[in-house]
């Protein structure tokens, strides 16, 4: 299992964060935990086929943690990405927006060489 901890919080001996996890996507994770009741989740994002351009972004929540799974701690909330999907997202951003067009979780992917109208698929 690979713990990474945000990039505030590193000392300088330690490996950055894989990817960036803002304080919006945090706060926003946390009190979806609270509404839950279930304080043990962790919010597990994820790649797979598909989409109109070839992968697409996928959230859950999750209490499983697994061997090979690197964890990304922010306050008190926990991002999981599998061993697959980091190697898609290494970089990226993970945020929260309240927008007029709604609210939602966005990701911000350095590695994308094209992204759909929707932004939740891509291809490298």
């Amino acid at each position: 299992m690979n713990t990474v901890t945000d990039v505030q919080n590193l000392d300088l001996g330690e490996m950055p964060a894989p990817l960036v996890f803002t304080d919006n996507a945090a706060k926003k994770v946390k009190e979806l935990i609270e509404e839950e009741g279930s304080p043990d989740l962790k919010l597990r994002v994820f790649v797979s086929g598909g989409g109109c351009s070839g992968f697409q972004y996928g959230f859950t929540f999750e209490e499983e943690v697994n061997d090979d799974d690197t964890q990304v701690q922010k306050d008190t909330v926990t991002l999981l990405i599998d061993p697959m999907s980091l190697q898609y997202l290494m970089g990226a951003e993970i945020d929260y927006q309240d927008s007029l067009q709604g609210s939602q979780f966005v990701i911000r992917n350095p590695q994308a060489t094209t992204t759909c109208g929707c932004g939740s698929s891509f291809s490298v």
